[in-house]
């Protein structure tokens, strides 16, 4: 956990508060955001649909990053009062507002690779996560 009157705390809050870009991606910002905005940019999702999804990701590491979604109030999640519980996650408005930009930079990045790879001399490979 981080102190939040260090310098650095400060320096970022300062950014978020004065610049957009930067506060863009504080929200999306990280390895696994993009990729559970990517799937929830189609539909609701359960928790184990999104774990079985996003190869690679850890539990804990999933549970986290849907918390902070949330706080952030990019994503909903809906308990239903069942036995098993079912607990369902989808975008809220305001994360349904991200899908523009998500797409843009899904295609800059995926022209950013293809340039990269083509200069590098290298065989490039079809895009994964377009939305």
């Amino acid at each position: 956990m981080r102190k939040e009157t260090s310098t650095n705390a400060l320096n970022e809050k300062m950014m978020i508060d004065t610049c957009g870009m930067s506060a863009s991606l504080a929200v999306i910002g990280g390895r696994w955001k993009p990729s559970i905005l990517c799937r929830l940019s189609y539909g609701t999702m359960r928790y184990g649909e999104l774990k079985k999804d996003i190869v690679g990701i850890s539990e804990r590491m999933l549970v986290a990053q849907l918390r902070e979604l949330e706080k952030d109030q990019i994503i909903s999640r809906v308990v239903f009062p069942e036995v098993p519980p079912r607990v369902e996650y989808n975008l809220t408005d305001l994360g349904r507002t991200m899908k523009n930009m998500l797409t843009a930079m899904s295609d800059w990045g995926n022209m950013y690779r293809t340039h990269i790879h083509q200069t590098e001399g290298l065989v490039v490979e079809e895009p994964v996560n377009s939305l």
